[in-house]
């Protein structure tokens, strides 16, 4: 399927090359007559050391096939080995005389079928001692590519030229295998090895992946190897290389995800990014894509088009498909926002807090960023896009770096509503933004009791220990602790009614209400109790420092 969507892309929204032909830098280019003579002993440099782009040369159409580790020429625009028959230090003579050989061959054949003056003027040049009358420089490039213009053109611009370079590499006249093409489903010659390879992925070779490859007996199925393990017509092959190539050096298409690379696009251009808010939320971009979808009015022309992306990575010289989806712009939409609804809790302080980011969600899951599994951010996206509930596993990374560091932070807390939301549907998302008085579930006033307790001991000696000393214990095995912590709030207790009875008495009602709703303690709480408890206490302390910064407002305007 993934394929199928490339070609339709290719052929809906790409302005297709010649076939065989791709954009690729030409850092050389040697200036000829129509009779092949050199305009310039210098070649061309076109390389701009300052730009990225064009750092390896300027970008040129040029014919395009892919190599593996036999002689393979290309026409007209090749390295130097190809080209002129020199290498570097390290070439081997042998193959570097092959290799030029190569390419004089398929040049004589090009200009014997084309009979094109400009072909024919390379010929000359090439037959008569070239590199004697050429000025290389002393840094000269041995692996750039080397392209001719005669006359001030390509010979690779002529239609007769690309003609040919197509016809040279049909599968259909080299009498190739005839099977079904899995991508268009005719029966057509099909190729042993796909003729373009996919550039950009990371941890690929610099050469390029190939998306389809068997170069061993563990991948071949039914006795195919290579390519042929998942039969493509040429034109289907390079159609949806291309396209993927396409989408991978458009900005607006794909982004980097953990070690992967993220590629999205819809059918139709609609302007729908569905990374920029996972990315870089922006409070009132979410307030609107919450609202639309609580309308439940879909966007005509936009909503019903299709989207579709893949997670990619990469093995050596195979690309490794991670994830594909296959769905709608109004879906994703939906989605999303139920993934911003999911996740609103309140801030550390009780307000209303901004949206998280995706890596913000992830990185609450371990101590440090450089920690993160690749898996995390790459199952949140998918969480996000499709709907689809997050892993309890999920859950378990969040509760146990919570247990770690003795505290449950806004990020943390965000991401256990999440998982539990997206787990159980049917919960309000009300239920879990704030502190909630009607929620019973014994570990949920767990969290809220000792919340309470850390209250109680700050107010009494300015410090609360209880948490750093016995929250992982509270949060998993609570019988065992706080019969001993409700004990030990006493004397704080005490003391408060002798020195600060106002305090004390707040305290005390709290502790009381809270303490109303357990019958007794569970000697061991499940993961989801776990994360229940979480909840409990960060609520509980959200709730409390907003009712503390409240009451010292009113003191203040009282004073005023």
């Amino acid at each position: 399927m993934l394929l199928r969507r490339l070609k339709e892309y290719a052929d809906e929204r790409m302005d297709m090359p010649p076939t065989l032909y791709s954009e690729t830098p030409v850092r050389y280019i040697i200036e000829l007559d129509a009779a092949g003579r050199l305009l310039t002993p210098q070649p061309t440099d076109t390389a701009d050391p300052s730009s990225p782009s064009t750092k390896r040369g300027q970008r040129y159409l040029m014919p395009q096939v892919t190599r593996a580790a036999g002689i393979k020429p290309l026409l007209l625009a090749d390295k130097s080995d190809y080209t002129l028959g020199i290498g570097g230090e390290s070439a081997k003579p042998d193959r570097v005389r092959a290799c030029h050989q190569a390419y004089q061959e398929l040049l004589t054949r090009c200009a014997a079928k084309t009979n094109e003056p400009a072909v024919h003027a390379v010929v000359a040049f090439l037959a008569d001692e070239p590199t004697a009358k050429l000025h290389l420089p002393d840094e000269f490039d041995y692996g750039a590519l080397i392209a001719f213009r005669v006359d001030g053109a390509f010979p690779t611009d002529l239609a007769a030229v690309r003609a040919f370079w197509a016809a040279e590499h049909d599968p259909g006249a080299a009498g190739g295998t005839v099977m079904q093409c899995i991508v268009c489903g005719q029966e057509r010659p099909v190729l042993d090895r796909l003729q373009g390879k996919i550039k950009g992925i990371p941890g690929g070779q610099m050469s390029g992946t190939s998306i389809i490859s068997a170069n061993a007996g563990a991948f071949e199925s039914y006795g195919l190897g290579a390519s042929l393990i998942a039969p493509t017509c040429a034109d289907c092959g390079e159609r949806f290389t291309k396209a993927l190539n396409h989408l991978i050096s458009d900005r607006q298409s794909h982004t980097l995800l953990a070690g992967a690379l993220f590629v999205y696009w819809t059918r139709k251009e609609v302007g729908f990014d569905p990374y920029e808010p996972l990315d870089k939320p922006q409070p009132q971009q979410v307030q609107d894509l919450i609202a639309n979808f609580l309308k439940g009015k879909p966007l005509p022309g936009v909503d019903e088009t299709a989207f579709y992306a893949t997670t990619l990575s990469a093995s050596g010289g195979r690309a490794v498909i991670r994830d594909w989806i296959d769905t709608t712009v109004g879906a994703v939409k939906a989605n999303l926002a139920r993934w911003f609804l999911r996740q609103q809790i309140v801030d550390a302080y009780g307000a209303t807090a901004s949206p998280l980011s995706l890596y913000g969600l992830a990185a609450a899951t371990v101590r440090e960023a450089k920690d993160l599994p690749t898996t995390t951010p790459r199952t949140l996206l998918r969480a996000a896009l499709t709907g689809a509930p997050l892993p309890l596993g999920m859950l378990y990374q969040t509760v146990r770096r919570s247990r770690a560091e003795q505290n449950v932070t806004h990020a943390r807390a965000a991401l256990i509503t999440l998982v539990i939301r997206s787990q159980s549907p049917e919960i309000q998302e009300d239920r879990m933004s704030a502190l909630d008085p009607q929620n019973t579930a014994p570990a949920y006033l767990y969290g809220r009791l000792l919340a309470v307790l850390a209250d109680v001991q700050e107010a009494a000696i300015g410090k609360a220990m209880i948490v750093d000393r016995f929250y992982g214990t509270a949060s998993s095995a609570p019988a065992s602790v706080f019969g001993r912590l409700l004990r030990g709030a006493q004397p704080h207790l005490a003391k408060l009614e002798r020195d600060r009875p106002g305090a004390e008495a707040a305290l005390q009602q709290r502790l009381e209400e809270v303490m109303a709703g357990i019958d007794g303690f569970l000697p061991i709480l499940t993961l989801e109790q776990q994360g229940l408890f979480a909840l409990g206490f960060y609520h509980q302390r959200a709730n409390d420092r907003a009712e503390r910064k409240a009451a010292a407002e009113r003191k203040k305007n009282a004073a005023a």
